[in-house]
């Protein structure tokens, strides 16, 4: 009994069963070193300008404000020491000479007081210390700014005026400024040096994964780096992928030779077989014999097929019916098929209908349900988040738990009605490694309403 109808269901329910979310990834080894290297700098950039406000600019700008007591202090004997005449000439070469301008300080100037921040209050205090507790500091006298100083000589009052910058410190606005900018240098520095340092990984990563997908050819690394340690390494991969390219050179070379020599004896003892015995259940049971070794040599060849696939989106719902097509003949199997009719996955089309051949072949032989003794199989298949799960479940025994995990080791057999069966034990080996090879992911378990069930993950075609 054979029935087959292809339609488009809802699975979601199925799949959130089966749906799992893939693990955060940690920071790549760029990131890791940018920051790290990032905040060495930082740190040793705030650290040095804490160190340079502290042991360089704030006892440099205290000596200037000595230097400018010691100004006024001279202007200020000198003025005392000189006739009205010298007087004159005196001012004149102050203001000409030293941006040191005198002006006769009245007392209802507008004065703005010298000290926005602590550093420029200890420089005004100094100030006062040094010239007398009479002195006045300012930053600004009737809107006019600038570094004022005020004293008085005898009865007059003056106002000594000079250049703010000899005295006044950095605002906070500058420091920020300056951090901003050592922090840009920084991280622009930490790009580059980073970027230097990862570039050798980056570019074996990519050569491994070359290798991987059977690129060999392809996967040369450059063996003239100045890095001595970096051009060993280069060297000993490439030594390594010509190596693994001219064993795969010959694996290849020894499968053909393999599958010439044992095929051909093989048809030979076909025909004579068909034509020397004349029994017709010795026949059929020699001629049985000979397909099983056909087949068991067919799945060591498959099982040591070059792991390199060429993939490409391709429809899943003509590939599943062009498997079936040799199991409609079959009087005990019933195969039901939900699959979307435009659903496409990225995979080889020969590999993956290979797949599901041998799962349905597998289905097939041990996958009789105890009721009527028929192989019921249902193919499913729906798409969640860029990837595409097709599912193949029989109705049969299942397979005792402590035995699952074994199914898909090369040359695994367990001693269950399932796996009784004389076979190579490699059909679910050929899967999964056929499955791996086109990026996807295999398992199979038990279902928790009877049978086998086998899943088989693969990206979503475009």
């Amino acid at each position: 009994m054979f029935s087959y109808r292809m339609e488009q269901r809802d699975v979601a329910s199925a799949a959130s069963r089966h749906s799992h979310t893939q693990p955060l990834r940690g920071l790549s080894l760029f990131w890791r070193t940018f920051i790290l290297l990032s905040l060495l700098m930082l740190c040793s950039t705030v650290v040095w300008l804490m160190l340079f406000r502290t042991q360089e600019y704030e006892p440099r700008v205290l000596r200037n404000a000595h230097q400018i007591a010691t100004v006024v202090n001279l202007t200020r004997n000198a003025l005392i020491h000189t006739d009205a005449i010298a007087r004159v000439s005196l001012l004149k070469s102050l203001a000409d000479e030293e941006d040191v301008q005198l002006v006769i300080r009245e007392p209802g100037d507008r004065v703005r007081p010298f000290g926005e921040s602590s550093l420029e209050t200890r420089l005004a205090e100094t100030l006062i210390e040094r010239l007398g507790p009479d002195t006045v500091v300012a930053s600004s006298v009737n809107g006019d700014h600038g570094l004022w100083v005020g004293f008085r000589i005898e009865r007059d009052s003056y106002w000594l005026q000079m250049d703010p910058e000899r005295l006044r410190p950095l605002s906070n606005t500058s420091w920020l400024v300056w951090l901003a900018l050592a922090a840009g240098l920084s991280l622009i520095g930490a790009a580059a040096i980073t970027a230097r340092i990862n570039h050798p990984l980056k570019q074996l990563s990519l050569a491994a994964s070359r290798v991987r997908e059977g690129r060999y050819r392809g996967a040369a690394l450059d063996e003239k780096v100045n890095t001595p340690e970096i051009r060993e390494v280069n060297a000993g991969f490439n030594r390594m992928a010509e190596r693994l390219a001219k064993v795969e050179e010959e694996r290849t070379l020894m499968l053909a030779g393999i599958s010439h020599d044992l095929r051909t004896p093989l048809a030979r003892l076909r025909l004579e077989t068909e034509l020397s015995v004349p029994d017709p259940e010795s026949q059929q049971a020699m001629a049985a014999d000979i397909d099983q070794l056909d087949d068991i040599i067919d799945k060591f060849l498959g099982y040591a097929r070059p792991d390199h696939t060429e993939l490409e989106p391709v429809l899943l719902a003509p590939i599943i019916s062009k498997c079936i097509t040799p199991f409609r003949g079959a009087s005990r199997m019933d195969i039901q098929v939900h699959v979307p009719e435009d659903l496409q996955v990225i995979a080889d089309p020969v590999e993956l209908g290979r797949v599901v051949s041998n799962l349905l072949e597998n289905a097939r032989r041990y996958g009789q349900s105890f009721e009527d003794g028929i192989s019921h199989v249902e193919i499913e298949a729906q798409t969640r988040q860029g990837l595409a799960m097709l599912r193949i479940r029989d109705q049969g025994p299942g397979v005792p738990q402590e035995q699952l995990e074994h199914l898909t080791q090369p040359f695994y057999r367990g001693n269950a009605a399932r796996t009784a069966a004389m076979g190579s034990g490699l059909g679910l080996a050929i899967v999964e490694r056929a499955i791996e090879r086109m990026g996807g992911k295999f398992r199979v378990f038990n279902h928790a309403q009877g049978g086998l069930m086998a899943t088989i993950e693969l990206k979503e075609g475009s």
